[in-house]
């Protein structure tokens, strides 16, 4: 079977050949051998969007990993080690990925696991109205081939980095066919744990799979995801021995907490807080406008009110950990009324033009708050005036995923890999983005995106399309980065171990025990 989708062609730089053959599973976890299982009580603070794996929004980050596998995953290092995948080779031209699927596995409702499942999973993420956040990272992809029942090849527009390749297969969660037209509501994966209860807004119970491929795990026989309206009764819950665990709680209850004693656990998956602007909208159409944020975010002052410290300082939307990160950016575009003034004034418009938009706020959540209220009193310095406009849960998710603000707050994922792995977040997407629409408003990110992607191997100018797309993502100024921060920080009672640490910080918990 051969099933393709159009993409535009590329001119890519060739590398060698590459077989990967690695053993084990995600680095982190610990003590497993000495774990008890039972029933693990993990506090969260909002409530998930759906089922599909395909929509990664943080809100759904604790239950993506016990409902579904990926082809491979990527140890805390970056070393990638297999999943549903055994082995995967790369031809010598860099131009198709073979993989070699795991033959023991099945799907929740008891079907076999097998290239036809993702072959299935990689036409919904290609799809642009049902991929969701990976329909962006299958830019490069142009078709792919069912070899037999345990083996599948990708084919690419044209030849593609290594890290491109894996990081495809790691953000890819296979999807049992006869459940993707309503992955939303019903999961269907091949997880270490299967939907047992979920009570709109207020909990949701995993039940242990008993046919998990993998020896030995999940530990845990049950997880009741409770849902907290605050964070401060989560940590109650927590200190009073009602809950096991915080996820997702904030970084301020999180010193607090451990300098109680409870554990902190900080993964290598930072997400990076970004300001972002809908530039088809108002004064945000105006380039100078929107380049006079790049001094009027009081950065510092934000990671502290929002985050108790608890981060980096950031200008551009990478990790410190990035290959594209670039310190200079931080003091060039260090917090400056004056230099916000100058360009507010250069864009001609009015003080009532400035002024006349809202900051969406995520009311749901403390930190975003805090933060909006900060930048708030900043613009107010520099003479514009606005009001924030409180929306909660849903109501919020709905407005930010569909581009129905002015401004707002949200983080940004993936920053720590391969750079173009920004453009999965929706303000980032090159093609088909809900904000910004089609075609995208600024077409030399689009190109500076697509550089970054062609230039690779030996001889080639990787740091100067670095340069050039963070110069662009300066210059078009439609998102602000302010700073990274831990999503996901988990908060446990020292009883519990075996955390398994996530590349992307998302709640894995069928490493999770109690220690006897």
């Amino acid at each position: 079977m051969r099933v393709g989708f159009p993409c535009p062609s590329r001119r890519l730089l060739l590398l060698a050949a590459a077989t990967f053959v690695a053993a084990g599973t995600m680095a982190g976890t610990v003590e497993a051998a000495d774990l008890k299982g039972g029933r693990l009580r993990v506090a969260i603070l909002a409530d998930m969007t759906n089922f599909d794996p395909q929509q990664f929004s943080t809100v759904n980050f604790p239950l993506i990993k016990n409902l579904y596998d990926s082809l491979v995953e990527y140890a805390p290092d970056g070393k990638v080690v297999p999943s549903l995948a055994s082995a995967w080779k790369i031809a010598p031209d860099n131009k198709s990925v073979t993989l070699t699927l795991r033959k023991d596995v099945k799907f929740h409702g008891g079907t076999p696991f097998n290239a036809q499942a993702v072959a299935a999973t990689l036409k919904k993420a290609a799809d642009p109205q049902k991929g969701k956040n990976v329909y962006a990272t299958m830019s490069f992809i142009k078709d792919w081939n069912v070899v037999d029942d345990s083996t599948i090849t990708l084919n690419f527009t044209g030849p593609a980095p290594e890290r491109q390749i894996t990081d495809l297969l790691q953000f890819l969660c296979v999807i049992d066919p006869a459940g993707i037209d309503t992955v939303e509501t019903k999961p269907a994966g091949t997880g270490a744990y299967m939907l047992g209860e979920r009570v709109v807004g207020q909990r949701i119970r995993l039940v242990a799979n008993p046919n998990y491929w993998r020896e030995k795990e999940p530990i845990a026989n049950e997880v009741i995801f409770t849902i907290f309206s605050e964070d401060a009764a989560a940590t109650a819950a927590l200190e009073s021995g009602a809950t096991d665990i915080i996820y997702g709680g904030t970084s301020r209850s999180a010193v607090r907490l451990k300098d109680s004693g409870y554990q902190v656990i900080q993964g290598p998956g930072p997400l990076v807080q970004v300001f972002r602007i809908n530039s088809t909208r108002g004064p945000f159409r105006n380039e100078k406008f929107r380049q006079a944020f790049n001094y009027l975010m009081d950065r510092k002052g934000i990671l502290k009110v929002g985050y108790a410290g608890l981060g980096e300082v950031v200008a551009l939307p990478w990790a410190p950990a990035s290959p594209a990160f670039d310190a200079a950016y931080n003091e060039k575009y260090a917090f400056n009324i004056d230099k916000g003034k100058e360009l507010l004034a250069a864009s001609g418009l009015s003080p009532a033009d400035m002024s006349n938009w809202k900051l969406l706020v995520n009311g749901s959540d403390e930190s975003t708050v805090a933060i909006s209220q900060v930048v708030q009193g900043s613009l107010g310095k520099a003479g514009v005036k606005i009001e924030l406009d409180l929306q909660q849960g849903a109501e919020f998710i709905d407005a930010l995923l569909k581009g129905r603000f002015d401004a707002v707050f949200g983080a940004v994922g993936n920053v720590q890999k391969f750079p173009t792995r920004v453009a999965t977040n929706s303000i980032y997407r090159t093609s088909n983005n809900p904000i910004l629409g089609t075609p995208h408003p600024h077409p030399e990110y689009v190109a500076a995106i697509e550089r970054v992607n062609t230039t690779f191997g030996p001889g080639a100018d990787v740091k100067g399309a670095y340069d050039n797309l963070n110069r662009v993502l300066v210059e078009t100024a439609f998102a602000i980065p302010t700073n990274s921060y831990d999503v996901g920080l988990i908060v446990a009672a020292k009883n519990v171990g075996g955390f398994t640490l996530d590349i992307d910080n998302l709640f894995v918990a069928r490493t999770v025990g109690f220690k006897p």
